[in-house]
């Protein structure tokens, strides 16, 4: 499981010192993709080739899932870090995520997630003034489902 923020250079090379934390469950292999919000995800081999698994259920009569698929595979890169703990990020996908020497590297649970500081500006405002239950709602959109099982439990909660 990945966790934490932390803010590594990018070298002249394109190369990144990935977190020492993160080095272990990389150390056979990763691949790095694209993202939403225009961040890099990077995926651990075992992670990627469960979502690659999934993806294969995608039904082909479907656009939108063949469009996904496009664009999540056509830019993708398996990366090994290096004895150092480094990984190149290709071009391609360096310029999709603007990045520059200084990056935000989180931690995402199953994933890691790479930008700019301006790109992933929200992290440093679900500070501890925001309550997880209001950046849930907030977020909604993909977190619907913790929010209605949170909601479940609190009321739970109340009833005894």
């Amino acid at each position: 499981m990945f966790f934490g923020t932390y803010t590594p250079r990018l070298d002249d090379k394109g190369r990144l010192f990935l977190p020492a934390k993160f080095r272990d469950e990389l150390s056979e292999g990763l691949v790095v993709t694209r993202g939403q919000e225009r961040c890099l995800y990077v995926w651990s081999m075992e992670e990627f080739g469960k979502i690659t698994d999934r993806l294969k259920d995608a039904p082909l009569t479907n656009k939108a899932a063949r469009d996904y698929v496009r664009m999540f595979f056509a830019g993708a890169s398996d990366e090994t870090p290096d004895k150092q703990g480094r990984i190149t990020i290709p071009p391609m996908l360096r310029e999709y995520a603007s990045l520059t020497k200084d990056c935000i590297v989180i931690g995402a649970m199953n994933r890691i997630e790479q930008a700019t500081g301006l790109d992933l500006e929200y992290v440093g405002k679900t500070s501890a003034k925001t309550k997880p239950i209001d950046w849930l709602r907030a977020h909604a959109d993909f977190a619907g489902p913790i929010v209605e099982e949170v909601a479940k439990r609190k009321g739970a909660e109340g009833e005894k």
